[in-house]
């Protein structure tokens, strides 16, 4: 049996190197004492922010160099933790600063209110003061949230809270990535594998459909098993969210969700229309992708083996590397040469090793290296792809810390998968122009059909779940197992269509996404996927304006609303126009594959 290597094992040429955070642990260990030492500053600034527009810009500095400092803290313990989940030094060393972090956020929950308490018409004769300049639309923002901030000792009490609020999400997180255990599986080759959250996707690309259902039916008997403790969880995590929407005064969970990125709950609702719209096409695809599968019913644990499986592509490091960097040619030499340096260098954490976090990520702080860590696969064409999302994610941090203040840095998750998506549309575009095939054209156009069911149809099921399940809790309906179930049943049979063959233990399926944890956060994927497809083809087919216009989003940060980025670049999703747009290339490729494949009636 193959088996990882230990984390010290690993060659150093293929992990990253953390030096542009700290030189080692040790290091990082002084900058946390030190760190922890300045804490208490926070109590010389109480009381006096209304004194004088100085007096508020001194506790503005001080509050986001403690914010800074904190990121490079957090984020290396995030890095080390990640190596090796085993590791008890680095556990501690996370848990230690999220103890810290607990204690700083009380101590600077004043801040707030008392930005709050200034009266409004002194607050903006402050802000044409050169002094407060740098934190003008900082304070914009913050007030803003005037009507959400609550009164100083409220504040304190809810930060407080900052260490068991997420209980919820951790006991399901513990549940199922540590005790839940699945058995085992034989798969198509004879080989037994044990069957893990992170195995189980593998199994469903297997072309023997008797081992897809065997997979399918024995994972999810073991959430049935603890159906009612995980309906339980996420009942709490929906409780926690209109909680916390009815104590900062919003109208619901999601209209709190929203606020932060000033994206109209329209948006969101508009979102589900359009999708609901193509559904047509959608149930069209479940169809074809059962003909060409030769089955007499499909079922979801057919929806992911592979439609043209004889084609294989194995790319090493250096190669996905060359294949990157061929399809941003678009993005101009400058984006590429610096990506591929870092590629080539110590950006990334490349391969598996034993313990070491599954999946892929890019983390980065204002200024350091922008992290990536993958689990690299030659064999494995989706890492490929992987690797150029994770980057577009690295390029983005990177240009918007050159571009703007730390305070204007930090781009938000709406914008950020718009980055990273970007990249797979040109990575597609490129492998599509040098298929030598139509047999790898068509293996080419069936990965981009599923990327985009699985991030804008799929996701907004589950954005469509997360609204549902929530208005459930806000009017006062408890959230049972049973009304779980009824709730899911309903969005599987609309969104699958009543040819499709869906099992009843699928119902269960919305206990097992760890996203409804940080809820309303999954249909930014969907509008983000929606905006990359509209402005790659505007990039890719433009000209030198298209292109600064895109690159300058890159730089933007969270200068402007995510909103306003984005109608800069050349996408307005206040419109139902984008999402239409990317589900009309869907059913053109669905399209496409039938011709290419033509499967029998």
């Amino acid at each position: 049996m193959k088996t990882l290597p230990n984390r010290g094992d690993v060659p150093a040429g293929d992990t990253w190197d953390l030096a542009s955070l700290f030189a080692d642990d040790a290091a990082w260990e002084q900058a946390l004492a030190a760190w922890e030492q300045r804490i208490p500053e926070f109590d010389t600034f109480v009381g006096t922010l209304g004194s004088s527009a100085e007096r508020l810009a001194a506790c503005l500095a001080f509050d986001l160099e403690i914010d800074q400092a904190a990121d490079r803290l957090g984020t290396y313990a995030h890095l080390r933790g990640s190596e090796d989940t085993a590791a008890p030094a680095a556990q501690r060393m996370m848990g230690r600063f999220q103890h810290a972090a607990t204690r700083a956020g009380e101590r600077a929950s004043f801040i707030q209110p008392e930005i709050m308490a200034i009266p409004a018409e002194t607050l903006s004769g402050w802000l044409a003061l050169s002094v407060l300049e740098p934190y003008r639309l900082l304070l914009e923002r913050v007030v803003r949230n005037r009507p959400h901030v609550l009164s100083e000792p409220e504040e304190k009490l809810l930060a407080m809270q900052g260490t068991f609020a997420g209980t919820a999400g951790k006991v399901f997180r513990q549940l199922t990535d540590a005790d839940m255990k699945f058995g085992s599986i034989i798969d198509g080759q004879g080989t037994e594998l044990e069957l893990s959250n992170a195995t189980f996707t593998t199994l469903l690309h297997d072309t023997a459909p008797a081992v897809r259902r065997q997979a399918f039916l024995q994972y999810y008997a073991q959430y049935e098993a603890h159906a009612n403790t995980l309906a339980a969880t996420l009942s709490g995590s929906n409780e926690r969210d209109a909680y916390a929407a009815k104590v900062r005064h919003h109208p619901s969970a999601v209209e709190a969700a929203l606020f932060a990125d000033n994206v109209p709950l329209t948006v969101y609702d508009q979102l589900i229309a359009a999708v609901r719209n193509h559904l047509p096409v959608v149930h069209r695809y479940y169809d074809l992708r059962r003909r060409l599968l030769g089955l007499d019913e499909i079922h979801h644990y057919d929806c992911y083996v592979p439609l043209v499986p004889e084609l294989e592509q194995r790319h090493t490091w250096s190669e996905a590397v060359d294949v990157i960097t061929a399809a941003l040619a678009p993005l101009g030499s400058e984006y590429c040469g610096r990506l591929e340096t870092g590629l080539r260098g110590r950006w990334c954490d490349r391969y598996p090793n034993a313990g070491k976090q599954s999946g892929a990520f890019s983390s980065g702080t204002y200024d350091s290296d922008p992290y990536i860590l993958m689990n690299f696969q030659e064999e494995v064409i989706e890492h490929v792809f992987t690797l150029a999302h994770e980057a577009g994610h690295s390029m983005h941090t990177r240009l918007s810390a050159e571009a703007q203040p730390y305070q204007y840095s930090g781009y938000t998750i709406f914008v950020a998968e718009v980055a990273s998506t970007f990249n797979e549309q040109l990575l597609t575009r490129h492998l599509l122009a040098s298929a030598s095939s139509d047999k790898e054209r068509a293996a080419i156009i069936s990965r981009e059909i599923d990327a985009i069911r699985a991030t804008i149809i799929r996701q907004t099921m589950f954005a469509e779940f997360e609204r549902v399940s929530h208005a459930a809790v806000e009017s006062g309906e408890p959230l049972t197992l049973e009304k779980i179930r009824q709730l899911y049943r309903e969005l599987l049979n609309a969104y699958f269509g009543q040819h499709f063959a869906i099992d009843d233990v699928l119902e269960l399926e919305c206990l097992r996404i760890p996203h409804f944890y940080r809820a309303f956060y999954v249909y930014k994927y969907a509008t983000g996927l929606s905006a990359a497809i509209a402005l790659a083809s505007q990039v890719a087919e433009g000209g030198p304006d298209e292109l600064q216009a895109y690159l300058g989003f890159l730089r933007g940060g969270c200068s402007k609303w995510p909103l306003d980025l984005l109608r800069d670049a050349g996408v307005d999703l206040e419109t139902p126009e984008p999402v239409g747009l990317a589900l009309t290339r869907f059913g053109e490729l669905v399209d496409e594959l039938e011709c290419l494949l033509q499967p029998a009636s």
